[in-house]
C-alpha cells in the first residue's frame, strides 16, 4: 500500500465522519418517524370528510400498501444520498486539500525537461537537441465526418514541438462520406509535402467505432515502433508544447501508464446549455480527476488529450469494443495490471462541448451506458487483481464504479423527480429533512467550492441535471441490463470553426424547428400536476416551488429551448 492511497482512504474516512458528525450535531438525523398511522394520513387527505367508499378505499389501500412500499424507496435514496454526499465531500476535500499544500505531480513522479529547453518552450533548442535524446511518439487523431474540424485538429497536432523524424501522426478516418474522406486525404497530402510523418489511414468498415479504428491504427508496423502514443479527438487543439510536457513523466517513471491532460472549451459562452456542461465538467476534472490522480493514481482515462505507453497498452490487451467506453476500459485494465496515471490539471487542451441538446443527450447516454456496462463485466476481475491493494479495490468498486455510475444517476432521478413528486399526494410517507433538504445543499456546496466562477450558473445546473438524470438512469439500467440499445454509438455532431469564434454569441434559449422530446413533456406535465396539486391542498410539506421549477425545466427542454442552432446541425 502506497503513501497516497493511505492518505486517500483516511480522507475518505474523515469525509465520513465529518459528515456523520454534522448530520447528529444539527439534529438532522432522525430515524424515529418511519411510516405514519394510517389515521394521520386519512385527516390530511383533502376532502376526507365526504365519506365517499372509494374515498376510504383509496386512503386505506394508499396507508396499507402505497405508503410502505415507496417507504422502502424513500430510505434506499436515503441510503445512497449519504453515499453520493461523502463521495462528493472526500473529492471536493483532496482536490481543495492538494490545492492548498500547492501538491504538484513532480511531487510524486519523476520529471525532467527534453533538450534543456523543453518546459520553457525553447523551439530552436528543441530542435539542436540529439534526436536520440527524443522518443518515438505516435499521435492518433481518430475521425468520423469531421468536416467542420479536421483542417483545425490536423494542423494542431502538426504543429506540436518534437522532432520531425520522432514524430509520426496517424489520421484514423472512419468517414463514410467520400467527399468528406477525399478533403482529410487532401488535408493528410499538404502536411506532408511540408515534411511532416503523417499517415492517413482507413479500413473497410467501422467495426468496433472508435476503439477499432485505434486498435487498427496500434497494427501498422510504423506504430510498433513507437514507445507513446497520444490521442486527439477531432475537435480537439493541443497547444505546441504538450508532448514536451507530458511524454518527460512516462520517460522516467516506467510504472505510468498515463498522463492526462485537463480540457477547456472554447464555446463554453455561447449558451445555456455549454455553460452547464462547463459546470459540470469542470467538477470533474477539478475533482475527481485530480482526487483520483493525488491518492490512487487511478482515474479514467478521457479518452482524449493524453499521452499513453504503448507497452501498458499491450499489456492491458489493447483497445476493446465491447463497450461504448473504450476509454474507460482500458484505463482500468491497465490498472489491474499495475500500472498508474498522472493527471496535469495545469496543462489544457482546447476542445469543442456539444452545441445541441440532442448531441448532448447522445454523449451522456454513451457515456453513462457504458460506464454502467463496463462496472458488470469489471466486478470480477478487479475482485480477483493481485497487482492492485485492497485500498485501490475498494476504491474502484465502490466510489469509482458504483456511487458514480449507478448510485449517482439513481438517487437524483428516483428521489427528486419520482419520490417527492408523489409524497405530496401520500401524507402517510415520510421525508426525513435530511435527506431532502441538507444532503443536496451539501452536494451543493461542495460542488460549488471548485467551480467558484460558475457559481452563478449552479441554480440553472441543477435543475438541468434533474432533466439529465432521466437520460443517465436509463442508460445506467440499459448498461447494467445489456439492453438493446447497450452498445449504440453515434459521433456527437462538431461546429468547428463557429465554437472557435470568440464573437459568436448567441440566446441563452433557442428552440428547435424540429420534433418535441416527448419524455421530457410527458415529466413536465407530471411534475407541473404535482405542484398544482401540493399549492392547492397543503399537506405536511411544501414542495410546489421545487417541483413547478423542475417541471418548468422539463417543458423547456422538451421544446428544445436550450443551445445554440447552427443551419447544418439542426436536429
Amino acid at each position: 500500500m502506497e503513501a497516497g492511497e493511505a492518505a486517500g482512504a483516511v480522507l475518505f474516512l474523515l469525509a465520513a465522519a465529518v459528515s456523520l458528525l454534522a448530520a447528529v450535531s444539527t439534529g438532522a438525523l432522525d430515524f424515529t418517524y418511519l411510516v405514519t398511522v394510517v389515521g394521520e394520513g386519512s385527516s390530511t387527505s383533502p376532502g376526507s370528510g365526504g365519506g365517499a367508499w372509494w374515498r376510504e378505499a383509496w386512503v386505506g389501500a394508499r396507508s396499507r400498501a402505497v405508503a410502505p412500499a415507496l417507504q422502502v424507496g424513500v430510505w434506499a435514496c436515503m441510503v445512497m444520498s449519504v453515499m453520493l454526499v461523502v463521495e462528493a465531500t472526500y473529492n471536493s476535500a483532496v482536490s481543495v486539500a492538494a490545492r492548498l499544500v500547492g501538491w504538484r505531480p513532480e511531487w510524486r513522479f519523476k520529471w525532467e525537461p527534453l533538450g534543456g529547453g523543453a518546459g520553457a518552450g525553447d523551439e530552436e533548442k528543441g530542435e539542436a537537441a540529439a534526436a536520440a535524446a527524443y522518443p518515438m511518439v505516435m499521435v492518433q487523431i481518430p475521425m468520423y465526418n469531421e468536416l467542420e474540424v479536421y483542417k483545425l485538429s490536423i494542423g494542431a497536432v502538426c504543429g506540436l514541438k518534437w522532432p520531425k523524424e520522432r514524430l509520426i501522426i496517424q489520421v484514423l478516418d472512419d468517414s463514410t462520406d467520400a467527399f468528406i474522406k477525399n478533403l482529410v486525404e487532401l488535408e493528410c497530402e499538404d502536411w506532408a509535402s511540408k515534411g511532416l510523418n503523417i499517415k492517413y489511414a482507413t479500413r473497410s468498415g467501422r467495426k468496433g467505432f472508435k476503439a477499432g479504428a485505434l486498435k487498427k491504427g496500434m497494427e501498422w508496423d510504423y506504430a510498433k515502433q513507437c514507445e507513446y502514443v497520444a490521442i486527439f479527438d477531432a475537435d480537439f487543439h493541443p497547444e505546441p508544447d504538450f508532448l514536451l510536457r507530458t511524454v518527460p513523466f512516462l520517460m522516467h517513471n516506467q510504472n505510468v501508464a498515463l498522463v492526462q491532460a485537463r480540457w477547456v472549451f472554447v464555446n463554453d459562452r455561447v449558451s445555456l446549455l455549454t455553460r452547464i456542461q462547463r459546470t459540470f465538467l469542470d467538477y470533474h476534472f477539478k475533482a475527481e480527476q485530480e482526487a483520483g490522480s493525488a491518492t490512487f493514481a487511478f482515474f479514467s482515462f478521457n479518452g482524449t488529450a493524453g499521452v499513453w505507453r504503448t507497452e501498458a497498452i499491450n499489456d492491458a490487451g489493447g483497445w476493446k469494443d465491447r463497450t461504448t467506453v473504450e476509454d474507460m476500459d482500458l484505463a482500468v485494465r491497465a490498472t489491474l495490471k499495475g500500472w498508474k496515471f498522472i493527471y496535469l490539471g495545469d496543462l489544457r487542451v482546447k476542445s469543442e462541448l456539444p452545441s445541441t441538446y440532442k448531441a448532448y443527450c447522445r454523449q451522456q447516454f454513451r457515456w453513462s451506458c457504458g460506464g454502467a456496462n463496463l462496472f458488470r463485466k469489471m466486478i470480477w476481475d478487479v475482485l480477483v487483481a493481485k497487482k492492485v491493494s485492497s485500498l485501490k479495490k475498494i476504491y474502484m468498486l465502490y466510489s469509482f464504479f458504483l456511487v458514480r455510475r449507478v448510485v449517482a444517476p439513481a438517487v437524483a432521478f428516483i428521489l427528486y423527480n419520482v419520490i417527492i413528486p408523489v409524497s405530496v399526494m401520500i401524507p402517510e410517507l415520510f421525508l426525513p429533512i435530511w435527506g431532502v433538504a441538507y444532503i443536496p445543499t451539501a452536494l451543493l456546496i461542495v460542488t460549488a467550492i471548485r467551480n467558484p466562477e460558475n457559481l452563478h450558473t449552479v441554480p440553472l445546473w441543477i435543475l438541468f441535471e434533474s432533466v439529465m438524470s432521466m437520460h443517465r438512469l436509463r442508460a445506467a439500467v440499459a448498461g447494467l441490463l445489456q439492453l438493446q440499445e447497450f452498445n449504440q454509438w453515434i459521433v456527437t455532431k462538431k461546429v468547428g470553426n463557429n465554437a472557435f469564434d470568440e464573437n459568436n454569441e448567441t440566446p441563452l434559449l433557442q428552440k428547435s424547428r424540429k420534433r418535441v422530446n416527448l419524455p421530457e413533456i410527458g415529466l413536465s406535465v407530471f411534475l407541473i400536476f404535482c405542484a398544482s396539486y401540493n399549492l392547492v391542498f397543503h399537506g405536511k410539506n411544501s414542495f410546489y416551488i421545487n417541483l413547478y421549477l423542475q417541471g418548468l425545466a422539463f417543458f423547456l427542454l422538451g421544446l428544445n429551448c436550450v443551445g445554440t442552432l447552427p443551419d447544418h446541425c439542426c436536429f
